[in-house]
């Protein structure tokens, strides 16, 4: 059975896939020019710590070979689904965002300050899907470690097994073929998605900023309340009035009469 085809894993497997065959049908078309967008998306650490920092982000949807790009989104589309239900469409493009954008800025900056320390910058390059798929396993397997999946429709497996043989599977392919910077974009996705995991909000990153936003907000509001409201208690006694407020800087009803925190009569 299918999993459902919808939110932003359905928006991001229509970007990769709208992107593939754009790029199929300008490398037709123009060769020079698709060429020259390929290396304008690609992560290239050399070019992207310099002034191209939109490599962070466009990489995942540069040129890649079809039967890649048919099984990296075949495996995106049964596993992100379960994990954007799990928390939601905008966590999950939280995740994307974090896992790729971290994921390939600490794997370009580990490339660029060992090749200066070697006295030459390497110009290696990485594109695909692939580490961000990577990324999704984890979380996958972070979430239902214990969930049996079938592998390759011939045995089953469970799935913090499974995302284990992804990560080595797709390491040793990269590195048997030469592409060890490829290599280290997956493995950085990979630890940036478990670090997500472990450290960001549940609701996602952006969230939680907002929720953080707001009680920094509020909490001035109340600090600036509670210090009119002692100006306003030093006021009083000076005209020979008694007053009274609670902690929070509200008048108090010296009759004694209850205060329904809900009424806003009550507020000042």
């Amino acid at each position: 059975m299918l999993p459902p085809f919808r939110g932003a894993t359905r928006q991001l497997i229509l970007a990769a896939l709208a992107a593939f065959f754009g790029l199929a049908v300008l490398g037709l078309v123009s060769p020079p020019l698709a060429g020259t967008l390929i290396v304008w998306t690609t992560l290239i650490p050399a070019l992207a710590l310099h002034w191209r920092l939109w490599q962070l982000v466009t990489y995942p949807f540069a040129g890649e070979g079809l039967l890649s790009v048919a099984f990296a989104l075949l495996s995106l589309w049964f596993f992100a689904t379960s994990v954007e239900d799990e928390r939601g469409p905008r966590w999950f493009a939280d995740y994307f965002f974090a896992t790729t954008i971290f994921g390939g800025l600490i794997a370009s900056l580990l490339t660029v300050t060992l090749g200066a320390r070697n006295g030459e910058i390497p110009l290696v390059a990485t594109a695909g899907l692939w580490p961000f798929v990577l990324a999704v396993m984890v979380a996958f397997a972070y979430f239902h470690p214990e969930q049996p999946v079938r592998f390759n429709f011939l045995f089953t497996l469970k799935a913090k097994y499974l995302a284990a043989i992804y990560v080595l599977f797709y390491l040793a392919v990269s590195l048997k073929g030469g592409d060890r910077f490829g290599a280290l974009v997956a493995l950085m996705n990979a630890g940036c998605g478990y670090a997500f995991l472990r450290l960001a909000p549940r609701r996602g990153l952006r969230a939680g900023a907002s929720e953080r936003w707001f009680g920094l907000r509020n909490a001035y509001y109340r600090a600036k309340r509670r210090r009119a409201a002692k100006k306003f208690t030093v006021y009083m006694k000076k005209q020979g009035k008694d007053v009274s407020l609670d902690a929070e800087g509200r008048y108090i009803d010296p009759n004694g009469t209850p205060r329904d925190l809900n009424d806003r009569n009550w507020m000042n």
